[in-house]
């Protein structure tokens, strides 16, 4: 067979022009079909990417998603003057803002949200935000407990960032008093997410929010 003696014989030298164009169709087919198992296996690994890395959206206001069910509670419960908004600015994206005041041994600003939503199997908490400077909580409350349990994540004035918080790093601690021997928060249980800043950072604050996603 011509195929054969042109690919794997020394007679490849003396092959007619006919010989050498079947030739080149032939690896120009084989070329392509090894091109396309390349890029099959590349959307699978791609599909199979993105299965794996599945996020549930918890507050995205560009997509009018945690809006609603919204408080303020910040350090006049126990005396203090600080002062906090909670708005949507131009850009649709979620804005704390507010004054933090040290008088009256207060401290803390805070807002927040009951839950509607399932977070079962959630791993970890990503946000997208553009701060001040500050280091800001976030916050959960589980059914059944006086303590809540929060993270931190620092801001850089006037940037974007996004951070990734797993759900293991975060504490319980109820009126700034942490514990030591407390149980592990339980996903499955909560009913509220919180932003907050305290840690006697005084003075104007501000962080916008463009999203808060929970992480499988």
């Amino acid at each position: 067979k011509i195929i054969p003696r042109l690919l794997f014989t020394n007679k490849l030298l003396f092959a007619s022009p006919e010989d050498w164009c079947k030739g080149k169709l032939i690896i120009r087919h084989i070329i392509w079909f090894i091109l396309i198992i390349k890029n099959f296996f590349y959307i699978i690994f791609l599909i199979s990417f993105s299965l794996n890395s599945q996020d549930l959206d918890i507050i995205y206001p560009e997509k009018s998603i945690g809006l609603k069910n919204w408080n303020i509670v910040n350090d006049d419960v126990m005396g203090g003057i600080s002062s906090s908004n909670l708005s949507l600015n131009q850009d649709d994206n979620l804005l704390f803002n507010g004054n933090l005041s040290l008088a009256n041994n207060g401290g803390f600003a805070s807002t927040r949200m009951r839950l509607d939503q399932d977070l079962n199997g959630i791993k970890a908490v990503k946000i997208k935000f553009k701060g001040d400077g500050n280091t800001y909580k976030l916050r959960f409350q589980q059914y059944n407990m006086r303590a809540s349990y929060s993270s931190d994540f620092k801001s850089v004035k006037d940037e974007w960032a996004e951070v990734v918080l797993p759900i293991k790093d975060f504490v319980p601690s109820w009126r700034g008093y942490s514990y030591s021997n407390y149980p592990e928060l339980d996903i499955e249980k909560i009913y509220s997410l919180g932003l907050q800043i305290s840690d006697k950072q005084e003075g104007e604050f501000q962080l916008e929010i463009e999203y808060i996603k929970g992480l499988y």
